[in-house]
């Protein structure tokens, strides 16, 4: 499998509102994505179709060899991980759920356990609370957590199906700094060690760690670029994007990001 996603002039209509317009995009093996626009660019909609819970009113779309209309939706949904504050509306079942118990629920993609659980997935859990270094939590309920921690165990639980495809959309909001870059080396451990493609979404250019290769830059449902993050990270491309004066220094193999103040009395 060389291409893990393709779309082909796909667009998404709702209510009679565009949201996706005439989107071409190719993802292909060992690119790790990052996905940048403002509220309402429709990175939402675009995740929503990668991960088969939309499906576009035109154009064609293919995510880890399966093409849509062709393929059974359900079990592509199996092979990809999934971390996102939307989540947090299952907190009311979540909340008394043990950390482990959660992590092993990712292999059945549900929230909360109703299948039978073996040994070596129990072992597998474990794993991975340790490689996360969050093994100290076992036997602790979810609702005893650190935001922090809370993240860490929903990322292990999108780890434990071993996803083809892991998709984290925002899993750094409301984090502190030290808790944010703590995730970020999580994340860097994730995509050196594991066999799997990231597609992350955030709206802070400086979350783009070194191992992270490609940017897609999305503004009203349409891309500004996409490609290499040095090709894509570029005042004027950021600039469009965000409506904002920006400009871009690389610091460690990160890019950071300055407002110009005149674009700000500009919007004031």
């Amino acid at each position: 499998m060389e291409t893990v996603i393709s779309m082909k002039n796909v667009s998404f209509v709702r209510e009679n509102r565009v949201i996706l317009r005439d989107i071409n995009w190719k993802v292909s093996e060992k690119e790790q994505w990052v996905i940048l626009g403002l509220n309402g660019s429709g990175k939402t909609s675009l995740l929503n179709i990668v991960s088969g819970y939309q499906y576009p009113t035109r154009g064609e779309v293919s995510v880890l060899g399966h093409t849509f209309g062709k393929t059974n939706l359900p079990e592509l949904r199996k092979q990809i991980g999934f971390v996102s504050s939307s989540l947090d509306r299952f907190n009311q079942t979540l909340e008394s759920e043990t950390v482990e118990d959660i992590i092993v629920s990712g292999k059945f993609a549900t929230i909360g356990l109703y299948h039978t659980v073996t040994h070596e997935d129990r072992q597998q859990a474990e794993q991975l609370m340790a490689s996360f270094r969050i093994d100290h939590l076992k036997g602790k309920t979810y609702d005893t957590l650190s935001q922090g921690e809370k993240r860490k165990v929903l990322i292990g639980r999108a780890l434990m199906a071993k996803p083809k495809l892991l998709i984290l959309d925002e899993p750094s909001i409301g984090l502190d700094i030290l808790t944010r870059e703590e995730i970020l080396a999580l994340i860097k451990e994730i995509i050196v060690t594991q066999p799997c493609h990231v597609l992350y979404v955030t709206h802070y250019i400086e979350e783009i760690i070194e191992e992270m290769t490609h940017v897609l830059l999305l503004k009203d449902g349409q891309i500004v670029a996409a490609g290499k993050k040095e090709e894509v990270l570029t005042d004027e491309y950021l600039s469009e994007t965000f409506q904002l004066g920006m400009n871009v220094r690389w610091e460690h193999n990160r890019p950071w990001v300055s407002i110009e103040k005149k674009s700000m009395l500009q919007r004031s």
